[in-house]
């Protein structure tokens, strides 16, 4: 081999590196519309979906979305399945004990949502003795749990499935986060069910908003992704993002 040819080798062995060193897998549910979900053709959409690729792009990084099942997506998270999740995940100190977070790229409450024709009150006295159903596994669920103790709790795997068990009957309420009830009352559920009381917004259960998970001690990707989160609320990104979805700001800023 002359000495051209090693040069030629030993910088496509480095580009190589440089490529995979900014390829990125992103985790997302993939059940949670308008944050993530599969549309007909197959694709993984939404809100995350796009906050996802705009960070990449802004990182100049290869983006691969993945979906993951809830339940797991923090153990997979840990197992290196991936390297980052964009998943609505909220902000709170238990999760903190397991990943690295991001600042907040959005923030929203923790809203009950029931039959228009309904008495019950967003309180621990117009609670009590209801059914309400929670998505397994979330800060909703820790929240009805510990704030109103008189509830009788079903957990679901999904949202959609607690808000099917809502519209036939099933639940007297649910407690999910506000604006992707708000999209629900929007096209499916607005006839017949409306918000009740005011969002809960309390930190200790639903913590500083959702950030993107890394991995424990992943400081470098974590200090990229702040700074292309930054960037794009700065630029405008963000702002024609969130216009897509929600006719009004869900930044945590």
């Amino acid at each position: 081999m002359t000495p051209k040819h090693i040069i030629a080798a030993a910088l496509g062995i480095f580009v190589a590196q440089g490529a995979a060193a900014d390829a990125l897998r992103i985790a997302t549910e993939g059940a949670y519309p308008p944050f993530n979900f599969v549309d007909e053709s197959g694709e993984v959409q939404g809100f995350d979906v796009e906050i996802a690729k705009a960070l990449c792009a802004e990182m100049e990084a290869e983006c691969e979305i993945v979906t993951q099942a809830w339940d797991g997506i923090i153990p997979g998270l840990k197992a290196g399945k991936y390297d980052a999740i964009v998943a609505s995940m909220s902000i709170t100190e238990k999760r903190k004990q397991a990943v690295d977070f991001t600042d907040p790229y959005y923030a929203a409450g923790a809203a009950l949502i029931a039959p228009k024709d309904s008495d019950i009150t967003y309180t621990p006295e117009g609670m009590d003795g209801k059914t309400i159903g929670v998505q397994r596994a979330t800060t909703y669920a820790i929240l009805v749990e510990q704030k109103f103790p008189g509830v009788s709790l079903k957990a679901y795997d999904t949202v959609e499935n607690h808000n099917l068990d809502l519209q036939a009957g099933r639940l007297d309420g649910v407690v999910a986060q506000q604006v992707l009830m708000f999209d629900w009352l929007e096209n499916e559920g607005g006839d017949a069910f409306e918000f009740k009381g005011e969002p809960v917004k309390d930190v200790e259960f639903i913590g500083a908003g959702a950030g993107i998970a890394v991995g424990k001690g992943n400081s470098e990707l974590l200090e990229r992704l702040n700074a292309a989160l930054d960037t794009i609320q700065q630029n405008g990104t963000y702002e024609q993002i969130n216009a897509k979805y929600f006719p009004f700001s869900i930044s945590a800023e």
